[in-house]
């Protein structure tokens, strides 16, 4: 049996998705189903409308087999019964092929109305879905988003966004970053671009995040609350973090962010996402130096006050950057 998780970002190939469906069906009506196989199958539903479809119409399908079964002679046994019960639902089956391939068509060749929003450098907006999600975008941030009732799909092109979703297995939430795809189970979650370097920090709830490539089962987890999921250049990982760093990390809502034990180069870098005028690091001494304390995502007079006064540092502008160094 396929586990439910490995068709999860699976696209429109329409017959594994039918056979993973039988298999469902078949392990439903085997008298040993437990609670265990109905959370998973629940699961597995609502990763894919396609996957709904696919179920609902085998059922469909079976059902009709198992009443077309009923009206042979009643002095035929059951197990006499049994090759006619699989032969007609095989038809039925393959009936649903087709109609099952149309409607896939339908949904992923068909255009979908896509919304844009974006960010301007230091700004932040929050976009309200018609079901009450909330989104809310960082600065210079791209994202897209498309509702139907197949689902709601979002793709974050860069930057950074809050999601709070309110859950729905019959509509499933998807967000797209990069090479990786995370699923709402019931959450609220964080979603950070940089480049190739994607970072999921959970705050609430569950989500599921895997790869959005066709080899589906590289870098599934489904995430825990402080849970903080990265994949770079190749690699994966799923580490832990106490909730006030993760609070710390969603500070920039309250136009604020926070550093703690943070290196001089990593707090320059993340001043330059929200201003015009960029900090220069000088060399690596300085840069390894420590910093901690709230500063306004603007603030970055406070910050260099900080390091010319407290930390001794040398502050020069030059030309549209701000160099700082011994």
């Amino acid at each position: 049996m396929i586990e439910p998780s490995a068709l999860a970002t699976a696209g429109p190939n329409v017959g594994c998705i039918t056979a993973e469906a039988a298999k469902w069906l078949e392990r439903f009506n085997s008298g040993n189903w437990s609670e265990h196989d109905q959370a998973q199958l629940d699961t597995w539903l609502a990763e894919s409308y396609v996957n709904r479809v696919a179920y609902w119409r085998l059922e469909a399908a079976w059902s009709l087999a198992t009443r077309v079964a009923a009206l042979q002679p009643k002095s035929q046994n059951v197990t006499d019964r049994s090759p006619f019960l699989l032969r007609t639902f095989k038809i039925a089956a393959s009936v649903f092929v087709m109609a099952v391939l149309g409607i896939a068509a339908t949904n992923f060749l068909l255009p979908q109305s896509t919304q844009i929003y974006t960010t301007s450098l230091g700004s932040r907006k929050t976009v309200s879905l018609a079901d009450g999600s909330r989104i809310e975008l960082n600065t210079d941030t791209k994202l897209r988003i498309a509702t139907s009732r197949a689902g709601r799909k979002v793709w974050l092109d860069r930057g950074e966004a809050y999601f709070e979703i309110n859950h729905s297995a019959a509509i499933p939430f998807v967000v797209d970053v990069g090479a990786q795809r995370v699923t709402d189970l019931g959450t609220k979650f964080l979603v950070k671009r940089n480049d190739d370097r994607v970072e999921v920090a959970l705050v609430e709830g569950r989500a599921q995040i895997a790869s959005s490539a066709h080899d589906v089962s590289v870098h599934l987890a489904i995430l825990s609350p402080g849970d903080v999921a990265v994949a770079a250049d190749g690699s994966f990982s799923v580490t832990r973090r106490p909730s006030e760093t993760l609070k710390n990390a969603l500070a920039w809502r309250r136009g604020l962010l926070v550093f703690q034990e943070t290196s001089l180069g990593d707090a320059a870098a993340e001043f330059n996402r929200y201003n015009l005028r960029k900090l220069v690091v000088a060399d690596p001494d300085a840069a390894r130096m420590k910093i901690n304390g709230s500063f306004p995502v603007k603030g970055s007079d406070s910050f260099l006050r900080i390091a010319q006064h407290i930390l001794r540092l040398h502050v020069a502008i030059r030309g549209d950057s701000t160099v700082i160094s011994r």
